[in-house]
């Protein structure tokens, strides 16, 4: 059986390269294996581990300067394990008929070490807020595919001699495959993204904080937990009970406990598909960055708080008016979701702006078409 390599340096591209593997399963025989450059799994059934792998300090959030993360990743072994991991490429690029690379240029550069063709899978940079540069673009040229987050930086990479395509599997990540969707007792749903890292659980209890007021001042809101792959339903039930929330077991995996303030349930967790929460919002609060993306892609308005730091700039930069980002007080944030969730012409246009920012669905099956083709 032929085999594709994914490489991914990040949680979101992980997810990314998951629904593009998943996409590829579907049309042919591939084996599609991966190595998770940041993190310790791919944690999806379509994507098979390889290679040397381990969970770093920041998560992946070394980009745009962060001094203070890369020295925690490097003082965690960042620079034996990037060394083990090229040598993995390069000793093993004879398996593959060919790589894909998911996210920025030094995935890019990590997957050409294994000497086949290679396809490349840009999530990080845009026009809209940092366009490739010099040196990242002479990496895209040696890519047998490129593939971007829009058609605005496909010109500007076209206007410099280099082919590509605009593909954000964002957009797909919004989209449920299975009809399981999370039951709900509130007839305002709100996704609840804390993120995938180990503060997601802090944010958790802070982001249900705002859920509950929103819910005093409007009555029939309810919100979605969404527990990522990666973390435990157990930790954000002890760190929702140390902030002073009731959880209450369910008894279903997918559903595994209740969150309930002065005695009214709140919300419900999430284990499922993102884009199955995604797709029974009208409003999306979250301090995520890959589910915030395919939330605004799907035309669910977004609630962010300040926090992110340069990431959530980056953000801001790209999702345009699809994204609110307000001061951290668990007040005003309520106020914010209650007026937002009445005011149905501003959602529609946050909706608007979201799908143009985004694209539509459909891009990792275009992907998966290309990979198929390569490996024929």
């Amino acid at each position: 059986m032929k085999s594709v390599l994914f490489v991914s340096n990040g949680h979101g591209e992980t997810a990314i390269a998951a629904r593009i593997a998943r996409e590829t399963e579907k049309l042919s025989e591939l084996r599609c294996d991966h190595i998770a450059l940041v993190g310790d799994a791919g944690h999806s059934p379509a994507l098979h581990d390889v290679g040397p792998r381990r969970k770093m300090p920041s998560g992946g959030m070394v980009a745009m300067g962060n001094v203070r993360n890369l020295a925690r990743d490097i003082a965690a072994g960042l620079a034996p394990l990037t060394f083990a991991q090229w040598r993995f490429l390069a000793r093993s690029g004879r398996d593959y008929s060919a790589v894909v690379a998911v996210g920025d240029s030094f995935a890019l550069f990590m997957a050409l070490r294994a000497s086949v063709p290679v396809i490349f899978v840009g999530t990080a940079k845009s026009v809209y807020v940092a366009p490739y540069g010099r040196f990242e673009e002479r990496l895209i040229r040696r890519a047998a595919a490129a593939f971007v987050r829009d058609a605005a930086t496909v010109q500007r990479l076209e206007a410099h001699g280099i082919r590509a395509s605009d593909a954000n599997v964002m957009a797909d990540l919004g989209v449920a495959e299975h009809p399981r969707r999370p039951s709900s007792a509130g007839d305002s749903i709100v996704a609840i993204f804390p993120g995938s890292r180990d503060d997601a659980y802090d944010q958790a209890a802070f982001l249900l904080a705002v859920l509950a007021g929103a819910q005093k001042l409007r009555p029939g809101v309810h919100g979605v937990l969404s527990v990522a792959p990666g973390l435990t339903a157990e930790r954000f039930a002890d760190a929702l009970q140390r902030a002073g929330f009731e959880v209450i077991p369910r008894g279903v995996p997918m559903e595994p406990f209740s969150v309930c303030a002065e005695g009214n349930e709140i919300a419900r967790a999430w284990a499922g598909e993102i884009g199955a929460a995604i797709a029974v919002a009208q409003l999306l609060l979250g301090q995520a960055g890959t589910a915030n993306e395919a939330a605004a892609a799907a035309g669910v308005p977004v609630i962010a708080f300040e926090g992110g730091g340069w990431y959530r700039r980056r953000q801001v930069a790209l999702l345009g008016g699809a994204l609110r980002v307000l001061p951290r007080d668990v007040q005003s944030g309520a106020r914010e979701v209650a007026a937002l969730l009445e005011d149905e012409r501003e959602r529609m246009s946050m909706a608007r702006i979201g799908r143009e920012r985004l694209g539509a669905p459909g891009a990792a099956r275009r992907i998966a078409e290309e990979i198929v083709r390569r490996c024929a």
